[in-house]
């Protein structure tokens, strides 16, 4: 006599169990199947979010000039910056220039603000304004940069066909006066992780809600226009909203000239 197959002993396993032990079976089947998908939504949310360029261009191929946000086809920058990439891409200097004039040229490396710092330190009583060139970098350091220059009462510029994108536009804000000369590269988008470790979906999350919050806080404190921040917030990392003049006047991110407690000393 054969013996049963394995097809007949699980029809008869299935027909003499209890329907307790069916509905937790079941039970416990569909939690499985849950998670599988959960993990594999999470999975792909990840992967969404690490496809994303870094807003560093010392670490990442971004361009450190990226196209205007359109409706349609991706368009050029208003104008092309002066300085080539691979200055714009170098850590951030600083060099005390004739007329109290201290440029800041290259990316927001994490540690630029403690630099930054110690120049002012160093030569100050010198510094009347801060000409910024900078493809933007860490969001940490700007901020840092931009309290310390509003503090000091500093000025702030962005001369002809320099570049102020991504979290530069936060230390643009810092300055007491503050003017973006005609041609002028000034552009913002969405801050996000540009560093090595990914974080989990709801790290991002929650990270990206925090720093959105410090920002708008900063800039409220430094005077600026909420429609500055809302532009950035609706504009993806791999595209840059460049800001027209009359915007920035609007924005506030631009102002009439006004003497600094520097320059009234």
């Amino acid at each position: 006599m054969s013996a049963p197959s394995i097809g007949s002993r699980l029809k008869t396993a299935i027909v003499t169990a209890d329907d307790g032990l069916l509905m937790r079976s079941a039970f416990f089947g569909l939690l499985v199947l849950a998670g599988a998908f959960l993990f594999i939504d999470l999975r792909e949310m990840s992967e969404a979010s690490a496809a994303f360029p870094g807003d560093d261009p010392m670490t990442t191929d971004a361009p450190v000039l990226p196209p205007a946000l359109t409706d349609g086809v991706p368009e050029a920058p208003p104008v092309d910056p002066e300085s080539s990439p691979e200055t714009l891409r170098q850590p951030m200097t600083f060099e005390l220039l004739t007329g109290g004039m201290l440029k800041a040229e290259g990316t927001i490396d994490p540690g630029a603000a403690d630099r930054f710092a110690e120049e002012i330190e160093a030569r100050g009583e010198y510094v009347k304004e801060v000409s910024l060139n900078s493809p933007g970098g860490s969001v940490d350091d700007a901020l840092a940069m931009s309290a310390l220059i509003r503090e000091k009462g500093l000025n702030t510029k962005v001369a002809t066909k320099a570049l102020c994108a991504s979290s530069c536009p936060l230390v643009l804000a810092g300055g007491v006066a503050r003017e973006a000369q005609e041609d002028a590269i000034v552009g913002v988008h969405q801050v996000f992780n540009a560093g090595q470790t990914r974080p989990s979906p709801e790290q991002a999350m929650s990270g990206a809600q925090s720093m959105t919050a410090r920002i708008a806080r900063h800039l409220d404190d430094m005077g600026i226009g909420s429609g500055l921040w809302l532009n950035a917030l609706e504009t993806p990392p791999d595209r840059l909203y460049y800001l027209t003049p009359e915007e920035m006047a609007e924005f506030k991110l631009t102002t009439a000239p006004v003497a600094t407690a520097r320059q009234a000393d």
